[in-house]
This record gives C-alpha cells, sequence and structure tokens, in this order.
C-alpha cells in the first residue's frame, strides 16, 4: 500500500491517541468522515494497523525497574531457541522481546518493581531455564523517546 502524506498523518494521529473519535481525524487530516473510516480499515486489512492497545505508565503502577536485558544463548538448536522464546511469552516481566544479529541473541524489555525483582527474576527462572549462557543488563535510566511515532 503506497501511503502520501495525509496517511502518515492519519497514522500518526492514531498512534498518539488511538481512541480519537473519527469525525475529529477527519477533520485533523482534511478528509471526510466517510473517507477516514474508510482509510483506517483499509490500513487494519493491510495489516498496517496491526491492533490497538493502551500505553501504559510502568513507573504509576510501582514498577520502578526497567532495563533492557541482551542474552546470548548456551545452544542454537531450534528446541534451545524455541524453550527460550515460548518462556519469554509467558513472563510479565517481558514487556519486549526480540530476536537479535550481533553478539547477543536477544534482547528484551525488562520491568519489575525493584531490583530484587529483577535479580529474583534472573536467578529463580532466566538461568533456570538451561538454555542462557549469559546476560548482558543495561538499567534504563530515563525515557528519551517511547513508542516511536509515524510523522
Amino acid at each position: 500500500m503506497q501511503l502520501n502524506q495525509r496517511d502518515i498523518s492519519l497514522l500518526h494521529l492514531l498512534q498518539k491517541d488511538c481512541r480519537m473519535a473519527n469525525a475529529d481525524l477527519a477533520e485533523q487530516v482534511g478528509m471526510s468522515a466517510s473517507a477516514c473510516w474508510r482509510r483506517i480499515k483499509a490500513f487494519e486489512e493491510a495489516g498496517i494497523i496491526s491492533r490497538y492497545g493502551a500505553i501504559i505508565n510502568e513507573t504509576n503502577l510501582g514498577l520502578q525497574f526497567r532495563a533492557m536485558v541482551h542474552v546470548s544463548l548456551s545452544r542454537h538448536d531450534p528446541e534451545g531457541g524455541l524453550k527460550f522464546t515460548e518462556a519469554m511469552q509467558n513472563r510479565n516481566e517481558v514487556s519486549e522481546c526480540y530476536a537479535t544479529t550481533g553478539r547477543e541473541d536477544f534482547s528484551m524489555q525488562v520491568v519489575c518493581v525493584d531490583i530484587a525483582a529483577y535479580n529474583d527474576f534472573l536467578e529463580n527462572y532466566l538461568f533456570k531455564l538451561g538454555v542462557v549462557e549469559s546476560v548482558h543488563t543495561n538499567v534504563i535510566l530515563r525515557d528519551i523517546k517511547r513508542h516511536g511515532l509515524i510523522g
């Protein structure tokens, strides 16, 4: 699907507030409400919009510890990778997880109440999987840009 500047503006607005009324979206991008609705439906059908959701402020939930965690596996067979990826799907501490190139096999964002909870996640879960060789942790000090927006 070819995107024009109006499409990019529409996607930008939806990323900022996916609950914005269609009439307001249409007005801000200079379209009729029906044309705007059809364009959004086309984005959904094309897979450009894959889902809608809420952005949670972890600090306001009492989750004071956030880190980028880089994991190297000890086994690089399909079973080891599958064991790790399935395990990360089921952990609430892991808010994002990516298979990556480079020194580490996976990079993920981990969010916990505090550093003690993170240590517990490492010692009593991650290292007990039996496929993790090493973990490199970068503590997130502050947000510079989150939830990258189009436009």
